[in-house]
């Protein structure tokens, strides 16, 4: 213990010593405060857990007890922090709230508001934005311009708008100082993870610092952006409940982006979707359909699908259920190796064959770690996974015991994360997101998702061998292989239905 205490007091230091490294130029320069602001929330959060359980044994009911406090009161003060600092520290909160399989819960229910406590830009900071990018004043642009945004994210808020032809609009900005201090707060989070990881050396995070780094600078750059939309728009066109709002180009920069205005409710809303006649078990299926097509098929994965980038409508002509899709800066490009051991891992996962599941868990980088790496890409236990995630059932119980064992496995986890190839970092977020959808529409025990995931995975590995056919008869041979498949999965989704009617019929 003394010798951690020593080492908090050598940190305070070494804080101090590389602010002024860091904030050099200008002592009146805000990211000091800022850099001040992180680094003492660091160390009051570190000396909290080296202090609280000196006098509590571990495994009681009291360290139990004690645990869930600490770690409330230190998750409570890691979201004021990012609050304070908005920016790229609400994108590392936002990533941190969505790791259910890694975090306690008190951390992940406390920094998942992080997603609608973004803060805002001014109009006038907007303003200067549009002046300084479009060339032209507001009213020049527009015949109305709202001046609450609809929305506020970390790096932008977006704004409704009426063009001068009526076609109503809805305007990113990026927010005017997130592109020059996003540089400096990526250094102070390095340099506090490291310090973080010597204090706590199971603390090992160190991957996601370096996610920030290489993805925070495409997501600043909204033309990537609008190329990312037309790109998945026209790639998914054959999904008819799905909708990409139109990318209007001549009023888009790197800093602005324009495109038709979308309106809707939150997916994981399902009041919203009882009001307007929404089924929820149709929302889960086609947002599994969805993702399953980019993940498995064409390997063009949209990376954020937080509550507050996917919408669903009801249109009022059609009275057809939509789902519109936002935010489109951070897409995950899988190559066709690792594209197609996913594909094999997940169906493997899904027939609960084992040694399938260690041989393409191995491939992706997982080692002996592979039955945790398959715990944490379903979400279930290791009993589950064994006897098949598409015929056992979730239960609360189990729920509760994942959340239990993560803290346990904290270091086991960490050092998986850190060995995995970079693109699955991503897919294990939209996963962690996409869980989180489930949860809160209360879908996560249907097996509809799964029937998705095999018709995807079928077709992409059988778009595999026909592509490397060597002869005709092989590729009829593989048509034949894929549609009979294809069938058996409909017959088994024929199956699943006509055992829900009966269990809805009286006496059965």
């Amino acid at each position: 213990m003394a010798v951690r205490l020593l080492k908090v007091s050598s940190l305070a230091t070494a804080f101090v010593s590389s602010g002024f490294y860091l904030y050099n130029k200008d002592p009146n320069d805000l990211s000091i405060v800022r850099f001040g602001h992180a680094a003492a929330t660091t160390a009051v959060i570190s000396y909290d857990y080296l202090t609280a359980f000196r006098h509590v044994q571990y495994g009681t009911e009291a360290y139990s007890s004690l645990s869930s406090k600490v770690h409330r009161r230190s998750a409570e003060r890691l979201r004021d922090l990012c609050c304070a600092n908005r920016g790229i520290f609400i994108k590392v909160g936002q990533h941190l709230g969505a790791m259910n399989y890694l975090l306690p819960e008190e951390y992940t229910s406390t920094l998942k508001v992080l997603h609608s406590r973004a803060p805002q830009s001014t109009l006038e900071e907007v303003r200067r934005v549009i002046r300084e990018d479009l060339g032209k004043d507001l009213p020049e642009l527009f015949a109305s311009f709202e001046e609450k945004p609809r929305g506020a994210a970390s790096l932008a808020q977006v704004h409704k708008a009426v063009l001068h032809d009526g076609r109503t609009v809805a305007v990113k900005v990026q927010h005017p100082k997130v592109r020059k201090q996003s540089s400096k707060d990526i250094e102070v989070m390095e340099l506090l993870f490291k310090a973080v990881h010597w204090l706590f050396p199971d603390f090992a995070f160190m991957w996601l610092v370096d996610e920030v780094k290489r993805n925070i600078p495409i997501e600043l750059d909204f033309l990537n952006e609008a190329r990312n939309a037309e790109k998945v728009a026209l790639m998914l066109s054959h999904l008819t409940f799905l909708k990409i709002p139109r990318v209007h180009r001549d009023l888009s920069t790197n800093r602005i982006l324009t495109m038709d205005f979308a309106d809707g409710g939150e997916v994981s809303d399902r009041d919203y979707m009882k009001r307007h006649g929404i089924n929820v078990n149709d929302i889960s299926q086609n947002l599994g359909e969805m993702y399953s097509e980019m993940i498995f098929v064409h390997g063009f994965v949209h990376c954020d699908p937080h509550p507050g980038n996917v919408l669903v409508h009801k249109c009022p002509f059609s009275n057809k259920t939509e789902i519109v899709l936002l935010d489109h800066g951070l897409y995950q490009v899988l190559q066709p190796d690792l594209r197609l051991d996913y594909c094999h891992l997940w169906q493997a996962l899904i027939r609960a064959d084992m040694s399938e599941v260690e041989r393409y868990s191995r491939r992706m980088g997982a080692g002996d770690l592979y039955p945790l790496f398959a715990c944490i890409l379903t979400a279930r236990a290791w009993s589950s996974v064994n006897t098949g995630i598409s015929s056992t059932p979730l239960t609360n119980s189990e729920d509760v015991k994942i959340r239990t064992n993560a803290a346990l496995y904290l270091p086991q986890i960490s050092e998986l994360l850190n060995r995995m190839p970079r693109p699955l970092l991503l897919l294990l977020k939209t996963n962690d997101l996409l869980h989180g959808i489930e949860v809160a529409l209360e879908t996560r025990a249907s097996s509809s998702s799964f029937i998705n995931m095999s018709r995807c995975c079928v077709r992409a590995l059988a778009s595999h061998k026909k592509s490397t056919a060597r002869s005709r008869m092989q590729w009829f041979r593989i048509t034949a292989a894929e549609r009979l498949n294809l069938w058996r999965i409909s017959a088994y989704e024929l199956y699943l239905w006509w055992v829900t009617i009966l269990s809805w019929l009286p006496g059965c």
